[in-house]
């Protein structure tokens, strides 16, 4: 499941997506570009070409986004959100809502953990799934609540 360390009340709760899910889409990557390599035709060569680059990127991504969430308690407990391009930090006053929505994909519910953060002055909705987490969201917003991160 997903990277959770909380030893002692001060240490930091992490969560990303899991090593084994980024490997896998590694080695995905890697047969799909040997395959491409190795087809017989154009149109062949470019979808399964295309195929590889996408896996990698989404294994690249999935790397540089580790860890996702991380809850650092304290006196002022905040979130880092890490993205593309650097972590954010929310300290609890820029949370604005917190909760795990259900939504229906497949045929079966996928729950998400939608948060609400106030960013330079703007509103900003991020939605994080058990892929971003490598846990079930219900778990990580129980532990933003413990630590004072949700409002009421």
């Amino acid at each position: 499941m997903g990277t959770v360390t909380a030893a002692e009340p001060e240490s930091r709760l992490e969560w990303s997506t899991p090593p084994t899910a980024l490997a896998a889409a590694v080695v995905g990557g890697i047969a799909l570009a040997g395959a491409a390599a190795l087809a017989a035709d154009g149109p062949s060569r470019l979808l399964v070409g295309l195929a590889a680059a996408m896996l990698l990127g989404l294994a690249v991504l999935g790397l540089r986004q580790r860890p996702r969430l991380t809850i650092v308690p304290g006196d002022r407990p905040r979130l880092i959100v890490r993205g593309l391009f650097g972590p954010a930090e929310y300290p609890a006053e820029r949370i604005l809502r917190a909760r795990v929505v259900d939504f229906r994909r497949l045929g079966r519910r996928v729950p998400n953990l939608e948060l609400d953060v106030e960013q330079h002055g703007d509103e900003r909705l991020l939605i994080f799934g058990r892929w971003d987490l490598g846990t079930h969201p219900e778990d990580v917003l129980d532990a933003m609540r413990a630590h004072g991160l949700v409002p009421d």
